[in-house]
């Protein structure tokens, strides 16, 4: 089978992108763990001791860089579809989360644990159609805004991949309705013609539930 030209595109710059040759030197299982690396720096979102939930987690990249900045404290609770190779001291789900028995097995591992920090860099499999993407990506997005409605502590942290287009702006002003300061970030690492953005949404207020 021959591949497209965008495919031969894509696997070149794959290739010679210099956060995927970072990646494989410094053993992270994803370039995406730069992206995360950045935004959690910024704002400094970790502290020693936190309850973190990573949906959307394969192949580990978030996972691994968190629960390496932890050290030994704290709790890292990982889900998604895929499967994903044993992390130590991460505990993995492996389920769609939007199934209700999935949701429920996270709820029960969590067992009641207040969560300071959700984070999800959950996305559907991409067709190209954006009609089609869109309203799946953002399906997704208010299932972890749901869930965090329920599990995040107050005043804990929300950060989700966005995908601007129709209801963007909506989902951004439903964050600012439930958390004192909400900002949009774009990491170095994120390619630039991705219309993937990352919303921060940090001090959840209290009484905030689905």
């Amino acid at each position: 089978m021959t591949r497209s030209k965008s495919s031969h595109r894509w696997l070149k710059e794959h290739f010679s992108d210099p956060y995927v040759k970072k990646a494989q030197a410094e053993g992270v299982r994803s370039r995406a763990a730069y992206k995360l690396e950045e935004l959690v720096e910024r704002d400094r979102l970790l502290r020693p001791g936190m309850a973190v939930v990573d949906l959307g987690a394969a192949p580990g990249g978030w996972s691994q860089w968190v629960r390496q900045a932890l050290g030994d404290t704290g709790r890292v609770v990982a889900l998604d579809i895929l499967e994903m190779p044993t992390l130590a001291g991460v505990e993995f789900i492996h389920g769609d989360f939007r199934e209700d028995e999935v949701l429920a097995r996270l709820e029960a591992l969590l067992n009641g644990q207040p969560v300071d920090l959700v984070l999800s860099d959950m996305a559907p499999n991409m067709s190209g159609v954006d009609a089609v993407d869109l309203p799946r990506a953002m399906h997704l997005a208010e299932l972890a805004m749901e869930f965090a409605d329920r599990h995040l502590r107050p005043g804990g942290a929300f950060l989700i991949k966005l995908f601007q287009g129709v209801g963007f702006d909506a989902y951004v002003r439903d964050l600012r309705a439930r958390y004192d300061r909400v900002v949009i970030r774009k990491p170095a690492a994120s390619r630039r013609r991705s219309p993937e953005v990352y919303a921060l949404a940090q001090g959840k207020r209290p009484g905030t539930a689905a």
